[in-house]
């Protein structure tokens, strides 16, 4: 089939709008032609590979991608690594895809491989689904490689579609900024930032986006993208076949994700990216894009598996709205307390994903049976909670569980108890009943209200779903705490 590439989309696009509209840029009838060059972004002295983009000429004679990766996650779970990054990837399940891991192996073991992960700055701060991602790059300069942090202040003014199904919220340049000087302060606590061969750098692509030239970047690169190639990748194909609008704006991101990886590795000689596998058409984009223009570069990505609780939720998400990592936008304890509160079923994965904690030793807490797994869920919140906000919070945490189902003189004997059958905790209680039977509410439409006004907690957390259920793993300690504002509490006991 007839491959339309993405310069004669644009300049198609570009020709219609000129139409209607007043150029945004005028050559004056003084100025020659010639005055009008190309010129680098760059600083002086940055470390280039490969600098000159390709001439319209050279990208068409430029092979078509015989190495071109399928947009299909490709299958790595058969292969051994030999590095000490890629066995770790394995071994604590960060691993989802990769392109050429032999290579990638090899290389890992024979010298400091420069990798780089990106975050969009679309909140003032990350939360804990972003957290996965870092814990990759602190594996990675661990390795003894290079990790760089890459800040999105030009991509989050496009905003990336994936997975969404309405274009994001547009922020202003401030809004970005504010947004970037929330987030960075998170990643010092896990990387060791300086000039030295594995510290950290930290980038922001909009030192490179903001300044392109519409023009130039159409003739250097539209060659190397086709609107075939780019309708391929599935990220593309979910949004359309919702017949949700895809704005051009957004399908443009892609590009600009791709284009990153370009720039970091003439820049920085970066030749591995790491993101979700949500990304993974983006990251392909940007390998093909890297390997044609830079002539032949050898880059790779690599792809970690998006995170769900056993019981299929987003992770990062509570009842109680986004597990922030910044301590201003979500107290320490709320956050050790998000760990407590972990499925039986997923501690052992996470004390492995979140926690520094040796495999044996995570083999050996998950191993716990009934109660017993929930001195597990303590040590995978303090280590999670001590690697983010310090061992200095954990004391005051500890007192403050502690004294969670207390009453004012620090009993439990003066809360109304209510009990539920083994067989009721396994099926699920809805919390409306449970509220009702301690008399906290009058009707069903009452309690509804009341928790939809954030008057609910369950163990001191916040409920905002009006169909939570209290379930046997939530009673796995044998109570629940369940509080209507700030006076009225209950315990739930299994009977």
């Amino acid at each position: 089939s007839l491959s339309l590439s993405l310069d004669t989309l644009l300049i198609t696009r570009s020709h219609a709008f000129s139409l209607v509209s007043t150029p945004l840029r005028r050559l004056s009838p003084r100025t020659p032609l010639a005055s009008y060059r190309r010129s680098s972004s760059l600083p002086p002295n940055s470390p280039v590979v490969g600098l000159r983009p390709l001439s319209m000429q050279a990208a068409a004679d430029a092979p078509p991608s015989d190495g071109k990766i399928s947009d299909e996650a490709l299958d790595v779970s058969a292969y051994s690594p030999k590095s000490t990054f890629l066995k770790t990837m394995v071994e604590r399940g960060f691993l989802h895809s990769c392109t050429d891991i032999e290579t990638l192996d090899k290389k890992m073991e024979a010298g400091v491989v420069t990798a780089y992960l990106g975050f969009d700055a679309t909140a003032p701060s990350l939360h804990v689904g972003s957290l996965l991602q870092i814990m990759i790059l602190k594996h990675l300069q661990q390795s003894g490689h290079k990790p760089i942090v890459l800040l999105g202040g030009g991509t989050t003014k496009v905003g990336d579609p994936t997975g969404k199904d309405a274009s994001r919220k547009m922020l202003t340049d401030d809004d970005i900024q504010a947004n970037i000087d929330g987030i960075r302060g998170v990643f010092d606590k896990f990387l060791t930032f300086g000039e030295g061969e594995t510290e950290a750098t930290m980038v922001n692509n909009d030192e490179w986006l903001s300044s392109l030239k519409y023009l130039e970047f159409l003739r250097d690169y539209g060659t190397l993208f086709t609107i075939n190639r780019m309708l391929s990748f599935e990220s593309v194909k979910q949004r359309l076949a919702r017949e949700n609008p895809l704005t051009f704006l957004e399908f443009n991101y892609m590009i600009l994700q791709a284009y990153d990886f370009l720039e970091l590795n003439r820049r920085y000689k970066c030749t591995l990216q790491l993101g979700g596998s949500d990304q993974w058409g983006n990251m392909v984009n940007g390998v093909e894009l890297t390997r044609r223009a830079n002539s032949g570069a050898e880059v790779f990505a690599m792809t970690a598996p998006l995170i769900t609780t056993s019981d299929g939720k987003k992770m990062g998400k509570s009842e109680g709205g986004a597990m922030w990592l910044n301590a201003e936008m979500l107290p320490p304890y709320d956050y050790w307390q998000f760990w407590r509160n972990t499925n039986d079923d997923d501690v052992g994965r996470f004390l492995k994903l979140f926690t520094e904690l040796p495999l044996e030793k995570c083999d050996e807490l998950a191993s716990a049976k009934g109660a017993a797994i929930n001195s597990a869920k303590k040590v995978l919140a303090d280590e999670c909670t001590r690697m983010l906000h310090g061992d200095g919070v954990l004391k005051k945490i500890h007192e403050t569980a502690e004294s969670v189902f207390a009453g004012k003189d620090g009993s439990m004997d003066n809360l109304p108890k209510l009990g539920v059958s083994a067989d009721e905790a396994k099926e699920g209680v809805p919390i409306i009943d449970l509220y009702i039977k301690l008399g906290f509410a009058k009707s069903k439409s009452e309690c509804r209200k009341l928790i939809e006004g954030g008057g609910a907690r369950i163990n001191g957390e916040k409920v905002s779903d009006i169909g939570t259920v209290i379930t046997s793993d939530m009673l796995s300690d044998g109570a629940v705490k369940l509080s209507m504002g700030k006076k009225k509490h209950g315990l739930v006991e299994v009977e």
